[in-house]
């Protein structure tokens, strides 16, 4: 919590800064990550209320976040709260930092990351992508692991740039650090109950304090659930979808010795609920507008739609003090199973069945599918040794263990037939090994100047198989087993350089490469086995950190450039119902990222930011498969084979926004001995994108602007909590992905969501 001290600025002056700088976003702005302010009473005219230091871990330390030569974002524990009262996945996230955008196809299952523009749309169980997800020290290597339930954590930082170096492969676009709130040797939780719109229920807390005077433990749960808000017109398999019931819990104990400290950690999810929503010809052709007339809260499905994830893992972080150097060990474990079914043509029926036979709106065929994870396991291992206090010059090195085996069923289904039989089955196998060897150190060059870098080898090998069991009608006959290797060497580094300008401005500039491993994919229902090879990519980064008014604002700034060689992309959809991977020559990336936090007033504390990324694909060669569903292209179009191309040479990477803003703001007023009244709101920006390589008017996204607002009272100093709340508070609604292959289908953003919530901690 931020802290008062004593201060010379005057608020009134602050503000009028501040109110000169928040027209420099132009639109909603950032969302930074700051701490909320405790209750507390009306401050005296010669204190003002300061801004605490932020203690991140991005280069495997802990270092003031002003310190250190990245641009880095943080969002707190007790923002969280904030962002999260809906019961969202973790999806909420998107466009709360700069250059963050997250969407899904799979709905709460399976997130897709995007940092600078960089991501990946590919929807394959075994699909690798460029943002990272470290929880807990450990890597979430599978998209299924990676929308793990945001609850009872520290804190959350984003680290945008190739962080090869210290965090390995797959790290080219960034990595997203989730740290839970570990066990401490005092007695302490909290409880929280909340309650909303289509009987919403979200339940979650956590105990924990000493167990001897050498062991602690700390226990937290959740629980979400919500009903269907979304009715289904047809009579068919399902009534209604949009619903879900998830669980998660985590425990941790933690041993504290002399010079040895264990952290064990035991974490496990399930979500039965409703797979991503497909809605069927919701476009208005030519536009990408919403149809006339158009009910989110109807929709007319012949297929069946559910979506079931388990997952579990544990982890054990130990450490070892001795007089010159620190040792780790971090060994983890994660399994997931699921199986997500939906009904992929967005209607019900076919035409070639007559009028009035199917819709909405023209649906040519039916296509129902569903992707299952029947195993999975993966394991790392991680040794890495550190010096501890060695005076002008610090270093770190390690070694690191990767292994990855995965199953993926594929099935098809005829949504014609009573009971929805089974048309199809493709199996696929892979089996992923990889290690490193890293060293990184920072040298003190002289009291102000300090350089830090660092090396890391990786070779990643990968073992994959794919066979069609039960043939696809109209698809891929019974074949296989299809054999495909990888192996690659790579070698990742980072440069950067930090001055003090003085004891609040810090300058810095970096340049990093990072590298993602090959990629395998075998859709052999519709397509066959296709491959990308690895990606490269080369950033450079400057920028400046501070604190201003005497520790009452603080501010990061940065601007940056990326040339990324052999990106691996993913077309998908088309006429003929594909997915492919391919690598494109260049990818070009620029942009600018501003993070700012203030205390305005002693009461009223204001974070603001925005993010400006310029991607552009830069293959004069590279041609994709158009829309089957009679989209517009805006690309020019190409003939290959007997069918239309679009040559994507100079178009934007999709789901990279050109714009990403964020603003909050939360305002206090004393009500007393230890209590508060409280406004909070939030409110994030992005641009328009496009879904797909090709561009076409009716696949591009419409900007969005969803704002969400928390009013309530707290007293006992912050141990007792009441609160109304809104998420997408002006029930905003959005087309932010699409199908192309059919019709002109499309999936819808969260609708808004109202409620009630009570907090006690102890």
């Amino acid at each position: 919590m931020p802290a008062s001290r004593p201060s010379s600025v005057r608020p009134h002056q602050l503000a009028l800064a501040i109110a000169a700088l928040l027209p420099l976003g132009h639109a909603f702005a950032q969302d930074a990550a700051p701490a909320t302010p405790a209750p507390a009473a009306a401050t005296a005219e010669t204190q003002a209320t300061t801004l605490d230091a932020v203690q991140v871990t991005a280069q495997r330390r802990v270092e003031n976040i002003q310190d250190v030569p990245v641009s880095i974002s943080t969002i707190s524990s007790e923002k969280l709260d904030a962002l999260a009262a809906g019961g969202n996945d973790v999806r909420f996230l998107s466009a709360r930092v700069p250059s963050l955008n997250i969407e899904s196809s799979y709905g709460r299952a399976f997130p897709r990351f995007y940092i600078r523009g960089l991501g990946n749309t590919d929807f394959d169980l075994n699909a690798s992508q460029p943002v990272s997800l470290i929880y807990d020290e450990v890597v979430q290597e599978s998209p299924l692991l990676k929308g793990f339930p945001v609850f009872d954590l520290e804190r959350i930082e984003v680290l945008r740039g190739p962080q090869g170096t210290l965090f390995g492969r797959n790290t080219p676009a960034g990595v997203v650090k989730f740290e839970s709130a570990k066990p401490t040797q005092e007695f302490g939780g909290y409880g929280r109950v909340s309650y909303g719109t289509d009987n919403m229920w979200n339940v979650e807390g956590a105990v924990g304090g000493a167990l001897t005077d050498r062991w602690s433990a700390r226990a937290s749960v959740l629980f979400q659930r919500r009903e269907d808000s979304v009715d289904n017109t047809f009579a068919g398999p399902n009534d209604g979808f949009e619903g879900y019931d998830e669980s998660a819990a985590r425990v941790q104990f933690l041993y504290e010795g002399d010079a040895f400290e264990g952290l064990f950690n035991l974490h496990k999810r399930h979500l039965n609920g409703t797979a991503r929503l497909f809605r069927a010809n919701i476009i208005e052709p030519g536009t990408n507008n919403l149809v006339s007339g158009f009910d989110r809260e109807e929709a007319s499905l012949d297929g069946v739609n559910f979506s079931e994830l388990d997952t579990w893992g544990g982890s054990a972080r130990l450490r070892w003090e001795f007089d010159r150097v620190n040792l780790y060990s971090i060994t983890g474990y994660e399994s997931a199973e699921s199986l997500n079914r939906g009904d992929i043509d967005g209607g019900f029926g076919a035409a070639f069945l007559g009028p009035g036979n199917s819709g909405p709106g023209f649906i040519p065929f039916p296509a129902e599918s569903a992707d299952g994870l029947p195993d999975h396991s993966q394991f790392t291992q991680e040794v890495r040794i550190e010096s501890n206090e060695w005076g002008r010059f610090d270093w770190q090195a390690g070694l690191f263990y990767f292994d990855e085996d995965i199953s993926i069923d594929s099935f098809n289904y005829d949504s014609l037939t009573p009971g929805n039989p089974q048309t199809g089955l493709a199996v696929q196998q892979q089996r992923n090994k990889a290690w490193a060897v890293f060293a990184s150190g920072e040298y003190d060059v002289t009291e102000q100047f300090t350089l830090r870098g660092g090396l890391r080898y990786t070779q990643d090998k990968k073992d994959f198989s794919a066979s069609v069991i039960q043939a696809v009608p109209f698809g891929t006959p019974v074949g296989g087993p299809y054999f495909v290797n990888t192996d690659v060497d790579d070698i990742s580094w980072d440069l950067s350089g930090v001055y003090n300008l003085n004891e609040d401005v810090n300058l810095y500039a970096r340049v990093a490469k990072g590298f993602r491993a090959p990629s395998i994919q075998g859709r052999l229902a519709f397509g066959g086995i296709s491959t990308a090879d690895s990606e490269e990519v080369i950033s450079y980064e400057a920028g400046i950190k501070a604190d201003l008014w005497d520790k009452r604002a603080r501010i990061g700034f940065n601007v940056f450039r990326y040339n990324v060689d052999g990106q691996q992309l993913i077309a998908v959809g088309g006429a003929t119902n594909s997915a492919s991977l391919l690598n494109a020559d260049k990818t070009i990336g620029q942009g600018f990222e501003l993070d700012l936090e203030a205390y305005v007033t002693d009461s009223l504390l204001v974070t603001f930011g925005s993010s400006y990324n310029d991607t552009e694909i830069d293959d004069a060669d590279l041609a994709v498969a158009v829309c089957g569903g009679g989209c517009t292209v805006t690309d020019p179009t190409t003939i290959i084979g007997g069918g239309t191309y679009a040559l994507v040479n100079g178009n934007s990477l999709p789901q990279a926004p050109k714009w990403v803003h964020n603003l909050t703001a939360r305002w206090g007023i004393p009500a007393g001995d230890g209590a508060e009244f409280f406004v909070f709101t939030d409110w994030a920006y992005r641009s328009e994108v496009n879904f797909f390589l090709y561009e076409s008017a009716e696949f591009t996204g419409k900007s969005s602007l969803e704002g969400g607002l928390r009013a309530g009272y707290n007293w006992n100093y912050g141990d007792y909590e009441v609160a109304v709340f809104g998420r997408n508070i002006t029930d905003q609604t959005r087309i932010v992905g699409g199908i192309d292959f059919n019709n002109l289908t499309g999936f819808l953003n969260e609708p808004r969501t109202l409620g009630l919530e009570f907090t006690a901690k102890f």
